[in-house]
This record gives C-alpha cells, structure tokens and sequence, in this order.
C-alpha cells in the first residue's frame, strides 16, 4: 500500500508539472489546444489488485504535463454517470487528505471503471445505467448491444467490487 509521504510526492510532482512552462508556452498566452481524439487522456495507475503500474503513471505525468495551462483539475468520469456519488466521494477524500480512505475506494472503482471504459465503451455504460435507474438506451449504430456473455462480465465487474 502506498503511504501518505508517496502520495504527497506525487500530487506535487503532478502540480509541478502542470504549471510550468510547456514548449515555451505559458498558461493561456493566446494559444489554444486541440485536444479533439485525446480520449481517453490518461488511465488508472493503479491495477485492481492496488499496485501501482508505474510505466502508467509516467506516461500519465508526461501527458498531462505537456498541456500549455495551469490549474488543470477533475477528469471525464464516464464511471460517474453510474456512480456519481461515489465519485465525488473520491474527490472529497483527496481534498481532505484521507488518502488511505481513498485509496481504497479507488481500488473499488478501477475495474467498474474500465469496464465502462475501455472494455466494454458505451454499449457497457449505458447497460450499467439501465442496471442503476437510469435511462441508458439503445446503442446507436454502428454499435451494438454487449453479447449475454459480455453483459455478464460486466455485472461482475461491478458485483464483485460491492456495486451491485
């Protein structure tokens, strides 16, 4: 488990990155970023069973450390049309330093996450909703509804993490 000292450094090596100068540009000096296709920005460093995956994490600081502004903050959490509090949960406890407390709610999300991400996209996501309340819908073309099998994977994703 990672302890508070390795989670400060890198929250400032994360801050760090961010506000320095990229390539000669600083924040907001009248340029503008396409960042159109940079989906999915980063992933989890962290695998399910809470090691760290530091080539991810490199990658991920190398990444975010080449946008030319500051004060970046939050992510595009497709994870939260499904877990929305749980989400802002996480949040709350890195603002208020419980860093062990949100570790652990992080391990918890990982693989929900990826499912409605990387593995099963949209066609999972909207499943989930449906699963929690929500109105997901059908797919639009050219996607497809996930298989019996895969919407079985996917519910384990999130049952064996308590979500379901």
């Amino acid at each position: 488990m990672l302890g508070r000292g390795v989670w400060s450094s890198l929250r400032q090596g994360l801050s760090r990155g961010l506000s320095r100068k990229v390539g000669g540009w600083a924040s907001g000096e009248g340029r503008k970023m396409d960042i159109a296709g940079i989906y999915p920005p980063v992933t989890t460093p962290f695998t399910a069973t809470a090691e760290v995956d530091y080539g991810k994490l490199e990658e991920n600081l190398h990444k975010l450390g080449a946008f030319p502004f500051r004060g970046a903050v939050g992510g595009v959490c497709a994870l939260a049309n499904v877990l929305g509090a749980q989400v802002c949960q996480l949040e709350r406890l890195c603002l208020t330093g419980q860093w062990e407390d949100a570790q652990k709610l992080q391990h918890r999300l990982i693989e929900p996450n990826t499912a409605v991400t990387r593995r099963f996209g949209i066609p999972g996501l909207k499943k989930t909703m449906d699963w929690f309340g929500y109105y997901g819908g059908p797919c639009r073309a050219p996607l497809q509804e996930l298989s019996p099998t895969d919407e079985e994977a996917l519910r384990m994703d999130f049952t064996s993490n308590g979500w379901l």
